[in-house]
């Protein structure tokens, strides 16, 4: 083999394995950063509160249909 093919085969090498280190560490730091986030806790929280106003919603709504539901009863009578 010609010491030129070589010598190209390892600059090849060696620019890619930099190029995957590079993304690999740039991925890394992303994941860290996203993890740090107070995002996720947020959503978590908001799905809660969304989830506790949603209960008393409908136990309101049901309340209501039960007390209309006397009173149209005790009004038949």
């Amino acid at each position: 083999m010609n010491v030129a093919l070589i010598h190209d085969r390892l600059h090849t090498k060696t620019f890619w394995e930099k190029r995957i280190n590079a993304q690999c560490q740039l991925a890394e730091s992303e994941e860290q950063r996203m993890n740090k986030s107070a995002l996720k806790k947020l959503r978590g929280e908001w799905l809660v509160r969304l989830e506790n106003r949603t209960k008393h919603l409908k136990s309101l709504d049901d309340n209501y249909i039960r007390k209309v539901s006397t009173e149209t009863a005790a009004d038949q009578t």
